[in-house]
Parts: C-alpha cells; sequence; structure tokens
C-alpha cells in the first residue's frame, strides 16, 4: 500500500493528477481542533474526484479521518453532527476521530482504508474486460465441425493445413 500526503497544499494540487490516478482509496484527513478545516473537506474531496477522474466516481471509496482528538477529546455535539451528517450525504464514508500522537484509532482507520481499497481494486479488475478479449460466437458458428470432420461453410480444402 503506497500513502500520498499532499498536507492540503496548494503547491501539490498541480501535481494532483500524478498522484491521483490509480488510486484505490482516497484518506480526507482534517483537524479536529479546527472545524474550518472539516469545512474544506467537500472541495478536497472534489479535487479528488476530478483529478483521479475514477471509472465510477460516485462509488469511489473514500475514509476520513479527524485527528488531533488528543487535543481536543470533548469534540462539541454541534462538530460531531456535522461529520456525520457530511458523512452520510457522501454513501456512508467512514470517519475516524484519531491522534496521531498517541496512535488513538489508527490502526483500525488504516484497516478499513486497506480493506477499501482492496474492494475497490476486486471490483475495477472484474469490471474491467478489455473489448479486444471479447469473443462473438455467433461469428464463429460457420466455422463448426460437420461431417467427416469438414467444416460447415469453409471453402473446399480449407481444412488443409499444407
Amino acid at each position: 500500500m503506497q500513502i500520498w500526503d499532499t498536507a492540503g497544499q496548494e503547491r501539490f494540487q498541480s501535481l494532483g493528477v500524478a498522484f491521483y490516478r490509480g488510486a484505490d482509496c482516497c484518506v480526507l484527513v482534517h483537524d479536529l481542533t479546527q472545524f474550518k478545516s472539516f469545512e474544506h473537506l467537500e472541495s478536497w474531496r472534489e479535487e479528488f474526484l476530478v483529478q483521479a477522474a475514477p471509472k465510477n466516481a460516485e462509488n469511489f471509496p473514500f475514509v476520513v479521518l479527524g485527528n488531533k482528538s488528543d487535543l481536543n477529546p470533548a469534540v462539541s455535539k454541534n462538530h460531531l453532527k456535522a461529520y456525520q451528517d457530511w458523512c452520510q450525504s457522501k454513501k456512508d464514508i467512514p470517519h475516524f476521530m484519531t491522534s496521531a500522537r498517541e496512535s488513538t484509532n489508527v490502526e483500525d482507520a488504516f484497516r478499513e482504508i486497506a480493506r477499501k481499497a482492496l474492494q475497490q481494486e476486486a471490483a475495477e479488475s472484474i469490471s474491467y474486460v478489455p473489448d479486444n478479449t471479447l469473443i462473438n460466437l455467433s461469428q464463429h458458428s460457420m466455422n463448426r465441425p460437420g461431417e467427416n470432420g469438414s467444416r460447415v461453410g469453409a471453402a473446399p480444402g480449407a481444412d488443409c493445413a499444407c
């Protein structure tokens, strides 16, 4: 698993396509001590979807981490409700209150990230079938064995390998 951290800095936005294409999951992180960082999640999410251009943007997996829970253990009910409502409105994005300093919920969050990434990778590999690998069986129906081993609809001598 590779993790790219752009820290939400605008100077990395021009590199978005190179970093984001082929991603199997996107992790959005906000600072629990600054509600304004949470308010930027929507624009970060949209920017990722534009840059990554996933095949199925509506169902692309995201995970949200609220970091610094050790500095703000008592998140206000209004903020908690805002986190829950936003995540639910985006197809129930998982949200974890984490502390990088104390490792609170970090392992659980990364397990969820890995699970979502593996599910996405599997879904994309199943749904992707290159056009040149499809066989139209009706095209081959005239080339089936007939009596005496000859091919139905084949020109005389077509079975000859010489």
